[in-house]
């Protein structure tokens, strides 16, 4: 498995796909932070905050993490290497968790150099350090763990076609339900707990609880279960190819 994640890593940075949603994840939030004028900007807010990347990252991230992981089985099956991956020393779990964690450690590496907009934001508080430090990492936690998410559904989405465009929207699509889609359907109902139940149901709640600074055992166990249940659904259809 360790050999199959190291080929997957090696080949996001042999092309320029590694390379490029990197670039384009930084060059996106910094424009908004930095530069564009408006509510995201950091230095029109007056208050040391990273509140503006952590609200803008997981809708950028929707779009970018499909495109890393778009093609990982539909590639392998448009040029009919699927049946030759089966065939190896891997499990199917191996190699759903080889392709998953390599799109996931990729999302990391795209995060880490947005640790210098924390270091920029906290040298400018007024006093040196003024910016909810627990907030920032609680948010960060959550920003990674809703990555491994997309990551999970973009992998799923791959393994059901052999068309890297069509595992592009079927990814997109599902991301928005599962991070927005349920608050959005909460607003049809009046009754506030129900509503309330199915807002839990969606990412964004628990990403936004986690942004508080607070790290919840409930919220964990809905990021690592809802992953698990892409993950287990990626091997089924893997499973399923096999008969």
């Amino acid at each position: 498995m360790y050999t199959q994640f190291i080929k997957e890593v090696r080949g996001f940075f042999s092309s320029i796909t590694g390379f490029l949603v990197v670039i384009v994840f930084i060059l996106l939030n910094s424009s908004f932070m930095w530069i564009f004028k408006g509510e995201n900007n950091v230095l029109e807010n007056g208050y040391a905050s990273l509140d503006s990347l952590f609200s803008l990252a997981p809708w950028v991230f929707l779009f970018l993490v499909p495109a890393v992981t778009m093609k990982m089985f539909a590639e392998e099956q448009r040029t009919g290497t699927m049946e030759l991956l089966l065939t190896r020393p891997l499990s199917e779990w191996q190699i759903v968790l080889s392709k998953f964690l390599a799109a996931w450690v990729l999302i990391i590496i795209a995060l880490a150099p947005t640790l210098i907009y924390f270091l920029s934001v906290y040298m400018l508080g007024n006093p040196v350090g003024n910016i909810d430090v627990g907030g920032t990492w609680g948010s960060y936690i959550g920003l990674l763990l809703l990555g491994g998410i997309y990551a999970a559904i973009g992998v799923f989405s791959s393994s059901l076609t052999d068309n890297r465009i069509v595992a592009f929207i079927i990814a997109v699509v599902l991301s928005f339900l599962v991070f927005i889609g349920f608050d959005l359907i909460s607003t049809v109902f009046s009754n506030g707990q129900i509503a309330l139940n199915i807002e839990k149901m969606g990412i964004q709640f628990h990403y936004q609880s986690m942004s508080r600074g607070v790290i919840d055992s409930r919220d964990l166990i809905y990021f690592i279960a809802l992953g698990f249940i892409m993950v287990y659904a990626t091997r089924f259809v893997l499973i399923k190819r096999k008969w």
